[in-house]
């Protein structure tokens, strides 16, 4: 079972973004596409990163605002998603210097499997995290990034401030290093 699936990126192209982005700086109300865009990359990030719905909600709500009030300011240079990102990330630190990171909540009871299969699907997602979390805080957040935002390479790198390149490079040894140490803890 591949450790990884890549997930399709929010983005459209770059000048349909464009004119998205300056559409709304004219008129605040056209923010809602971006937004409508934008919203379930950016909660399934910050659910990643609090593992509590009502504050990964709150968490997405401040960073839309802040987004919204510092648009006027914005200068497209590429990738509006890594600029949202930065911000979301930003309001996770902030919201970690208050509290401290609690596990994520994997449990799914709409799942229709057997109890066999839920245990060892259960049992496989604890290793995962495990090994996650012994990872460095940038390789979580490349992690983070990628699964959880759905960001292509080119916006992390845009995001992190890394050549795109180096990002996936480093991504899928990441995804192999962790791929190879599921495999000896079932062996």
């Amino acid at each position: 079972m591949p450790l990884y699936k890549a997930a399709p990126s929010p983005i459209h192209s770059v000048d349909d973004e464009a004119k998205l982005i300056s559409a709304a700086q004219r008129d605040p109300a056209e923010f809602t596409v971006l937004y409508d865009r934008y919203f379930r990359p950016i909660y399934q990030y910050l659910y990643s990163r609090v593992g509590s719905v009502p504050e990964a909600e709150d968490l997405t709500t401040q960073t839309f605002l802040a987004a919204l009030e510092a648009l006027p300011h914005y200068h497209h240079r590429g990738y509006f998603s890594a600029w949202l990102f930065t911000i979301a990330r930003n309001k996770a630190r902030d919201h970690y210097r208050h509290k401290p990171p609690e596990p994520l909540d994997e449990s799914h009871p709409d799942q229709a499997e057997d109890p066999l299969a839920q245990v060892i699907h259960s049992d496989q997602i604890e290793q995962l995290a495990c090994l996650v979390s012994s990872l460095t805080e940038e390789e979580q957040e490349l992690i983070r990034l990628r699964c959880a935002a759905c960001l292509s390479f080119a916006e992390i790198g845009a995001s992190l401030g890394r050549k795109e390149d180096t990002v996936k490079k480093t991504f899928y040894r990441l995804a192999a290093h962790l791929q190879r140490q599921l495999e000896v803890k079932h062996d």
